[in-house]
């Protein structure tokens, strides 16, 4: 049975969720500094948060997805919910996991009053595209993006 978790800070409970929820982070994002946790540690003092979604699995509970979101307010959408990361392992994928955790997202949207579920998704991701336009989500506008040099 899938179970979904809200993490909102590393600590002694969190820490062993958050260890095995790297590999699933991994097959969305497997650029992402080699210290997983000390990242987390930082998006979370800046807001973010995370919900897995778990399901047992030999004997044991494993993380099967993620969502990693945080809640803000900007002048374009008002106060929404924007999802950093949306990722199913890739063994459970059309299982129901995803549409739990944007089902979850949505929830915990109302819950805090945003007025919208936001996330970006790479050109690319056509199967991803697919999903969250079954989801009911819609194409709002483009991303646009430029490197800057950083400054010490």
């Amino acid at each position: 049975m899938l179970q979904l978790q809200h993490i909102t800070a590393i600590n002694d409970t969190t820490r062993p969720w958050l260890i095995q929820a790297e590999a699933v982070h991994r097959e969305l994002r497997p650029q992402m500094d080699a210290s997983y946790l000390t990242q987390l540690e930082e998006i979370f003092a800046e807001g973010g948060e995370l919900v897995l979604a778990t399901e047992e699995q030999a004997g044991r509970n494993a993380v099967v997805g993620l969502a990693l979101f945080r809640v803000y307010r900007d002048t374009f959408n008002g106060r929404k919910l924007y999802v950093d990361d949306l990722v199913t392992t890739a063994l459970k994928r059309s299982g129901g996991v995803g549409h739990a955790l944007i089902t979850w997202l949505k929830e915990e949207g109302s819950r805090r009053h945003a007025v919208n579920v936001v996330l970006d998704s790479g050109c690319q991701r056509t199967d991803a595209h697919r999903f969250y336009f079954r989801e009911g989500l819609v194409i709002q506008g483009f991303n646009f993006k430029v490197s800057v040099p950083t400054t010490e």
